[in-house]
């Protein structure tokens, strides 16, 4: 079974991270995102990615009926080997490491479960899985299961108020804010991620807290049809999956009940209740559903979602 935030190897020597669970059409929906080079593996951004496949690799390209767009796309039979998130982590810690990284995601893991946190409600991906990393590399930690995550958010909330994690530095969130090209204001985005709890540092290296959901109803089968873009405003009247792959907002709208974001600067980005401003992708299904979608590449130019009143 894949899941998103798993990593598939090609017999290309491409890695590939997966955003989808499960098949679609035979094939796994994954994101390009290291290739070989003279060195090893070289990190690529999402432009580059779609050029060089189209170029040199166009077999891992698919076109989604259901979504009415170009992915990239995994066939199994291409892939010599398929990374968990969970067997990386019990790689990375099954000896003493003297790398700094390894010490603080060992760290990191220890007081998450003294917090009470299941350890095998953990895992590691990103560089970490992919076995890339720096020692300047983030740590991006995975929690299986939405309550799992929720006791995560609040362990990381007493962890820093105990001063035994730190609140990132205005310099790390503004870096961050830049590597993402988000088009929010600094302003705006340090007052979404803040309140977020699912970021934080441990002894000078950043975290992420990533929700991999399992055992959850099937995605959609409906097929969608982009009709443009647009930008709503409406009031959040569910937010329950707000952490999830891709992040759901309900809405209170006249047309369109839902927004769906599959880049990670949205998740938990809206609470119940809140009036939110969303900037994407309108579409309508084959029974005249509608829904707005945020996040038509990993960095999103353009598209938003952002908190008008609260």
């Amino acid at each position: 079974m894949y899941q998103a935030r798993d990593f598939i190897i090609t017999f290309d020597g491409l890695v590939f991270a997966v955003t989808v669970d499960g098949l679609e059409d035979g094939k796994v929906i994954a994101c390009l995102r290291y290739v070989p080079d003279g060195c090893g593996l070289r990190k690529i951004g999402s432009g580059e990615a779609a050029d060089l496949l189209s170029r040199s690799f166009p077999h891992y390209l698919h076109y989604s009926k259901r979504r009415d767009v170009t992915l990239q796309a995994v066939p199994p039979g291409r892939i010599r080997k398929h990374l968990t998130p969970r067997q990386g982590l019990a790689a990375r810690l099954a000896a003493p490491d003297p790398d700094p990284l390894i010490q603080r995601l060992a760290k990191l893991t220890e007081l998450l479960v003294r917090e009470g946190l299941p350890f095998h409600s953990l895992g590691v991906t990103g560089s970490l899985l992919a076995g890339t990393w720096r020692r300047d590399s983030d740590i991006d930690l995975v929690v299986y299961g939405q309550e799992s995550f929720e006791l995560a958010r609040r362990a990381i909330h007493r962890l820093i108020a105990k001063d035994l994690l730190e609140t990132p530095s205005l310099s790390v969130w503004e870096t961050t804010w830049r590597r993402r090209g988000c088009p929010l204001s600094f302003t705006e985005y340090l007052w979404h991620e803040q309140r977020k709890f699912n970021k934080g540092v441990i002894d000078g290296s950043k975290f992420d807290l990533v929700l991999v959901q399992e055992g959850e109803e099937e995605e959609d089968p409906r097929t969608w049809h982009k009709q443009g873009r647009i930008t709503i405003q409406a009031k959040v009247s569910d937010a329950s999956k707000s952490f999830a792959n891709p992040a759901r907002y309900h809405l209170d709208h006249p047309a369109i009940p839902l927004a769906l974001s599959f880049t990670a600067t949205y998740t938990g980005q809206a609470k119940v209740g809140e009036s939110v401003e969303i900037s994407g992708y309108h579409e309508r299904s084959e029974d005249g559903k509608q829904r707005i979608v945020v996040g038509s590449s990993r960095e999103a130019p353009g598209e938003y979602i952002k908190v008008i009143h609260s």
